[in-house]
């Protein structure tokens, strides 16, 4: 590829051990690193020799040092393991052992519970009363769910998407916090969902997200989220977690699925269409409280006050992990 200048693993497959299986509802994280200020979107799911890929692309810009990827909780943990998969020019080896030597460092690691927490701020901020509905949401949305990685990034464990409030509540049980994780579902509106009604609203879901394939034209950053391939992630990954009781946590990525879907259908589909999808998409968003862009502002506040107690639990996980270094 032209500029072309290294590629690695990223995300939850830097975190399986080298003995793990890959489970059918995961993908593999892969980003290209490209020689240019600005790339193109990402290229997405796609299945390779059996293996569910998903590729995205990124700028040399974002890591010219150490410094700058160890600050950002996203890239970080990706450098702190080995999972370079290309390298013509060695940069990302060096990067490497220099990120995976300082990673555990407790300045570090503040570093990066601070980006997670001013990511919660610039979404909740970007909240916009002119913008569509399922943008509206979607902000809000996002804003309380990277709460979770404040807390992932205190514990030095992997920001995950689509299971970001199972592994929080697994790092707050290790830590004895999970006082601190109710509230983490009711800031999302969830925290008293019933799995009956989570296999309800996922069935509306399976419903309009395969309506959505058909009507999908205009160029979509999600479209491959949204393809057949995309389906057993989104799906099956969150009818598995309703079935073993973790409905509520399965809440999050079929709301912000729920909403991709209505982004595409306002843009491509008959207004008859919209009209069909609409009540589900609603029904979910009203069992979670929300009814109007006032609902949404006030949550985005509730999330803003409880930012911290949130900076509390992360600074307690961060005094007792013994993998911190000083």
């Amino acid at each position: 590829m032209p500029g072309f200048r290294g590629a690695f693993f990223h995300g939850s497959i830097n975190a399986l051990p080298d003995d793990g299986s890959l489970p059918a509802t995961s993908d593999v994280d892969v980003m290209v690193v490209l020689d240019s200020p600005e790339v193109a979107e990402k290229l997405g799911k796609f299945r390779y020799q059996g293996v569910l890929l998903e590729v995205s692309y990124l700028s040399s810009d974002a890591i010219l040092s150490a410094e700058q990827i160890l600050g950002d909780y996203h890239l970080a943990g990706s450098f702190r393991v080995p999972g370079v998969i290309a390298d013509p020019a060695g940069k990302l080896g060096r990067l490497h052992a220099a990120v995976s030597h300082d990673y555990a460092k407790r300045a570090w690691v503040y570093e990066r519970c601070e980006h997670a927490r001013s990511k919660v701020l610039n979404l909740l901020r970007s909240l916009n009363v002119s913008a569509p509905f399922h943008d509206q949401v979607t902000a809000w949305l996002f804003g309380a769910g990277v709460t979770t990685h404040i807390l992932l990034a205190a514990g030095m464990r992997n920001p995950t998407v689509r299971r970001r409030y199972l592994a929080t509540r697994e790092l707050l049980s290790d830590y004895d916090l999970l006082n601190f994780y109710e509230p983490l579902l009711e800031l999302l509106g969830c925290a008293t969902m019933r799995r009956a009604r989570a296999e309800e609203h996922l069935a509306a879901l399976a419903a309009v997200f395969d309506a959505t394939r058909t009507f999908l034209k205009t160029p979509y950053r999600f479209a491959a989220d949204l393809s057949d391939v995309g389906r057993p992630v989104v799906i099956d990954g969150s009818r598995e977690m309703i079935e073993r009781g973790d409905h509520r946590e399965a809440i999050f990525w079929m709301l912000a699925t729920y909403s991709r879907c209505q982004d595409v259908l306002t843009r491509d589909a008959p207004v008859e269409i919209q009209a069909r999808f609409r009540p589900g998409y609603q029904n979910l968003l009203a069992d979670l409280g929300i009814a109007s862009f006032a609902d949404l502002q006030r949550r985005a506040e509730q999330v803003e006050q409880s930012l911290p107690q949130i900076w509390k639990a992360a600074e307690t996980v961060i005094a007792a992990n013994p993998e911190i270094e000083v």
